[in-house]
């Protein structure tokens, strides 16, 4: 063997061999599915110590099983900005919580048509998570659905006999709008997340709504327009801090239009709008009430409290992954509905000229 080559690993035979028993019996010591004498597995597991063989190749029993052991999870947009969302970060840490008892590995891939779907439609996985199913998305449903492969979607439409994970977004932005209407806001404009797969940060219009694919989008914007249904909107390109700035620029440059309240809907775009409007000198809660949604730990806005609809963002990701585990047993999976719960915060105050 030359220097460049890497070693042998070890295998359960070569345990075997060197602890001086069957095959068999040293895979017994590592399965641990009979009982075995204690003087037998002390010398299993001393000639394993001494071979440097930790156990059995985890990637073995998955071809055994005919998996791969990968679960793909397919998320919107580009991955480099996927992970600046707190959101989307909480939905993954509880996605692999809910994982956790069959041991995958987890493979992110992006909704994208050409070379991601061809990717999709070849991936050694044995599941699929989308988050989110609009657009480009319900292309790759199709495919994995062609696959007969399990697969969960969080947040979407994604067609019958597919479970999902729901959340109550209409109602919880209802929630938020008739507080800021109890609050005495009648002159209220809307940040909206992007409405399909361009992101344009524009108005949105009659036609724009009609043709919008992201169906968060939709649904938090008719909970709002339920109370607020004259309310005119500005569709984000994503959700960013950044992003809010601009929007709430637009929305605040006015002072003859300017608006006393501005329901964003994620928290990271009312931070931004609140940055826009200190960056005009206005004081909020006093001179603008602004309102997001997600209830995510966000810094840089000092001592305030944001008014928002806190989503049980960690709990939607455990239950994806169990019910893509439910799937891989062979059981049934079924569509879970989570609620959020209001928060009214430091954000939010009756207008200065009720």
């Amino acid at each position: 063997m030359s220097s460049t080559d890497a070693p042998r690993r070890a295998t359960i035979a070569d345990v075997a061999r060197e602890a001086g028993v069957a095959t068999s019996t040293a895979s017994v010591v590592f399965s641990g599915k009979a009982k075995v004498a204690a003087a037998t597995r002390d010398r299993v597991l001393s000639a394993a110590a001494e071979l440097g063989y930790a156990g059995p190749d985890p990637r073995a029993a998955s071809l055994r099983r005919g998996r791969s052991g990968i679960v793909a999870v397919v998320l919107e947009g580009h991955l480099r900005t996927a992970f600046l969302d707190p959101v989307t970060t909480a939905m993954m840490d509880g996605l692999t919580d809910g994982l956790a008892d069959l041991s995958s590995g987890i493979l992110l891939m992006r909704d994208e048509a050409g070379d991601d779907a061809a990717a999709l439609a070849n991936a050694p996985v044995d599941a699929v998570v989308l988050i989110g199913c609009s657009g480009r998305a319900r292309a790759s449903l199709e495919i994995v659905r062609a696959r007969g492969l399990p697969v969960v979607v969080i947040e979407g439409e994604a067609g019958e006999g597919i479970p999902r994970i729901t959340l109550d977004n209409a109602a919880a932005s209802a929630t938020i709008a008739r507080h800021v209407r109890d609050l005495g806001h009648r002159d209220v404009a809307l940040v909206t997340l992007p409405l399909d797969s361009d992101r344009e940060r524009a108005p949105v219009t009659d036609a724009r709504l009609a043709a919008a694919t992201v169906d968060v989008t939709v649904e938090r914007l008719t909970g709002t327009r339920e109370v607020f249904p004259d309310a005119p909107a500005v569709s984000a390109s994503g959700s960013f801090i950044d992003e809010g700035v601009r929007v709430g620029r637009l929305l605040l440059a006015d002072p003859a239009a300017r608006p006393t309240a501005v329901l964003a809907q994620s928290d990271l775009l009312a931070v931004g709008v609140i940055r826009a409007a200190e960056e005009l000198g206005l004081r909020v809660p006093d001179d603008l009430s602004v309102a997001g949604f997600d209830g995510i730990a966000v810094d840089g806005i000092s001592d305030v409290t944001l008014t928002t609809s806190v989503q049980p963002a960690v709990e939607k990701g455990r239950a994806a992954g169990e019910q893509v585990a439910r799937m891989l047993r062979g059981e049934r999976g079924v569509t879970q509905h989570f609620t959020c719960r209001f928060r009214a915060g430091t954000t939010t105050a009756p207008p200065a000229n009720r």
